[in-house]
């Protein structure tokens, strides 16, 4: 039987306790600055007796600022009179990539949403995953993860949500991320989904609901707000606000990124130009972006060709890109999840 020993992770909020707290994930971190240092991960927990319990997190990704401003904002407004059951607040899960302005974190290089379920003994972005599948996600009901794009992706603003094989478990999270309210909601599939904190929320039978929210490193007044309303929707879907979530006006488009066709990776580097737009309808043989070579003159673009029909959902926001880089990413529409 293998054993896994305690979390090195400790927290100075009482996840039991009535009332309003503001506190730390405690890390142990020993550096050449501070030989008995510890990572200080901001975690806020609002309690009103018994009820479900939804775990909002931002900043699994440090570049990625709609998740962190809107939980930043809720963690200092929300009162426990205000709720019924639990909402415990991470609005940096990778506080070291926060910090930098970076997907990953500077110790590490460690990528947190490519590091689940984690290892208690592992580099500091794994012993941050291990806490949150042993110990945070057993403790919720739903958990949002919310995303965006970060410095190097611009995403038309969605809900999202996964195909699953429990049926039920389908069901629920799909709810939630209608609930949600972006303007649209999308079946994902994943590009290294057995890494992802989606997975271990999913494997552990609890709803997951994810994001992405625009991107180019930075946020906007409109995204920020959609964040915030979202926030307090799937709080409401929950049941931990009173009330039922209010959708949006017009209706959530429904889109899925069925298979990993619908990711579009160069295989040359240079200088990438787009003949389409974000939300566009592209037809299979549509011109999507040409790739220029920037070490001589004279040598024609490489043209890229879409392989198959659907919405450009998501493109690169650098205009410099290398071998390998995701690009492009195609959605379709559907009339139903059925």
């Amino acid at each position: 039987m293998s054993y896994l020993p305690d979390s090195p992770i400790s927290a100075t909020v009482d996840y039991h306790r009535d009332g309003v707290q503001h506190g730390f994930l405690k890390l142990p971190h020993s550096h050449d600055d501070s030989a008995w240092g510890s990572l200080m991960i901001p975690i806020a927990v609002v309690r009103n007796g018994a009820g479900p319990t939804v775990l909002l997190t931002g900043g699994n990704h440090g570049d990625e600022y709609e998740g962190i401003t809107s939980l930043l904002k809720l963690a200092n407004r929300l009162r426990a009179e205000d709720i019924t059951g639990r909402v415990i607040i991470v609005p940096m899960m990778n506080h070291p990539a926060a910090l930098n302005g970076t997907r990953t974190s500077p110790i590490d290089k460690g990528n947190l949403n490519r590091a689940f379920p984690g290892d208690p003994c592992g580099t500091l972005t794994e012993r941050i995953a291990d806490y949150f599948t042993r110990y945070l996600v057993p403790l919720s009901d739903v958990v949002l993860d919310i995303h965006s794009g970060g410095r190097t992706l611009d995403l038309l603003p969605f809900a999202a949500t996964h195909r699953l094989p429990d049926q039920d478990l389908a069901r629920r999270c799909l709810e939630g991320a209608l609930a949600f309210g972006a303007p649209n909601t999308l079946l994902m599939s994943e590009l290294e989904g057995g890494a992802l904190f989606d997975t271990v929320v999913e494997n552990q039978g609890k709803v997951f609901i994810s994001t992405e929210l625009r991107g180019g490193g930075t946020s906007t007044p409109e995204s920020v707000a959609l964040a915030e309303r979202g926030v307090e929707n799937v709080l409401r879907y929950a049941g931990v606000l009173a009330g039922e979530p209010h959708p949006p006006v017009p209706a959530s488009r429904m889109l899925e990124i069925p298979d990993n066709d619908h990711y579009l990776q160069s295989e040359h580097a240079g200088l990438l130009e787009f003949g389409v737009g974000l939300g566009d309808e592209i037809r299979a043989g549509d011109l999507i972006a040409r790739i220029y070579g920037m070490e001589r003159t004279g040598a024609a673009p490489v043209e890229y060709r879409a392989p198959v029909s659907g919405i450009l959902i998501g493109r690169r926001h650098p205009a410099r890109v290398a071998m390998g880089d995701t690009f492009a990413v195609l959605a379709v529409v559907l009339k139903n999840f059925d």
